[in-house]
């Protein structure tokens, strides 16, 4: 199967996504501008002697597949690579592969659990500063535990999906209004899918995330900052982080990834003994932020990428993130879904969310088409990309996650 060189989607990639084709949903799998239908790979008995269950490639969420377990996902991942190498396989492949361009993609899983955690340093840094300039940035339990809290999966959204704006109270020059949010903001972060649940009353230590963690997408955690700022306290987000949280289309394995393994930065103090780990390990993604006007749109001018960084940065690593959320004995399923937090990195032009990137608004950021951004605008499309590896080795890309903000609905 030919690839094109700068593809996000080589055959050492192989993300799996769900999508319409033929009005009905299934699983895919993604190889250079096209995509492979798995659930017509698996009746064909391509598949066989995996031991996959019958249709779990059939459905509209890959959570069968998921549940699995790891050496079915790497078994089934040397035979799609046997597959999608041999040329003696392509006659027979030949009807099962669309242009991915064909495919309406969704949610590639069924989200039962969405927690949204806090991991980045640079970024808890950087929201002290702005709001505790006389202060200590990080608050006290910062740095002894992976911070988070409970999000709302019914409003976890695929790709280009229009995010109306979302409407609630606010402080305006110290009085209180209710209308539609002025600080609607993105945050960069990285999704964590569950593959094997765990049981309830059972802790999942660090050493044992390869066990239940299948893979990553990238995630939107839209955010209004204004109505955020005023209910968050005592008891943390709510309406402000509630409206809509886009993913990314396509699951990109933990194995695809195991190149581009990298140890996290240093933590200081040591973390408590169930977040520690002899073998510690983050991911060296490269992501970045794009916006667009709808005036740049009608104009033909490219998206703005206003900011740039890393993974690799971040302070909290997903195992850790895992074991944290299971110590009390909660339990986790297949297709459960944690975000990383936003991604921020050290320098100008690395932070993950426009707070950041404007200091509150303060520090406009300028767009192609002459207007400024304190905050998005209706009609403003934000696309966030995230990839490891290029320059002389294998792209791993986790493809594009994007939305378009549209007026407030009234109710």
């Amino acid at each position: 199967m030919p690839v094109p060189d700068d593809s996000p989607f080589p055959i050492e990639n192989l993300p799996l996504g769900v999508g319409r084709a033929d009005h009905t949903s299934r699983a895919w799998v993604a190889i250079g501008d096209h995509a492979l239908d798995l659930a017509a790979t698996h009746r064909t008995g391509l598949l066989e002697g995996l031991d996959l269950p019958t249709g779990c490639f059939a459905g509209d969420a890959l959570n069968p597949y998921l549940a699995t377990g790891p050496n079915a996902w790497r078994a089934t991942r040397a035979r799609l690579t046997d597959l999608l190498t041999d040329a003696a396989h392509q006659p027979v492949l030949g009807p099962m592969l669309r242009p991915r361009t064909d495919l309406v993609m969704g949610v590639p899983i069924d989200v039962g659990d969405y927690v949204d955690f806090y991991s980045s340093l640079h970024h808890a840094t950087n929201l002290g500063r702005l709001f505790r300039p006389d202060s200590e940035p990080l608050l006290p339990n910062w740095r002894h535990l992976p911070v988070g809290y409970h999000g709302r999966s019914g409003t976890i959204i695929p790709t280009d999906t229009a995010i109306p704006r979302p409407q609630g109270l606010r402080l305006i020059d110290d009085e209180l209004h209710f209308g539609p949010t002025d600080a609607l903001d993105i945050e960069l972060e990285v999704g964590t899918v569950i593959g094997v649940g765990s049981r309830r009353g059972t802790p999942v230590p660090t050493s044992d995330a390869g066990r239940h963690l299948y893979g990553m997408c990238l995630v939107n955690d839209w955010s209004a900052r204004d109505i955020q700022a005023y209910e968050y306290q005592p008891l943390g987000p709510f309406l402000g982080k509630s409206f809509a949280t886009s993913v990314s289309p396509w699951l990109v394995g933990f194995d695809a990834l195991a190149p581009y393994r990298v140890e996290p930065p240093a933590q200081v103090p040591p973390p408590s003994p169930y977040l520690g780990t002899e073998d510690p390990w983050g991911f060296d993604l490269h992501l970045d932020v794009q916006i667009q006007s709808a005036a740049m749109r009608d104009q033909g001018v490219p998206p703005l990428t206003v900011s740039s960084t890393s993974f690799a940065d971040m302070y909290w690593t997903p195992a850790q993130q895992l074991a944290h959320l299971t110590v009390n004995g909660a339990s986790t399923r297949s297709g459960d879904l944690f975000a990383s937090g936003t991604v921020s990195g050290p320098s100008p032009g690395s932070e993950g969310s426009l707070i950041e990137l404007t200091h509150r608004g303060e520090r406009p950021l300028d767009l192609p088409d002459g207007t400024r951004r304190a905050f998005l605008l209706d009609g403003d499309r934000v696309t966030l990309r995230g990839w490891a590896g290029g320059a002389g080795r294998p792209r791993i890309g986790l493809g594009e996650v994007s939305g378009t903000i549209t007026a407030s609905t009234k109710g």
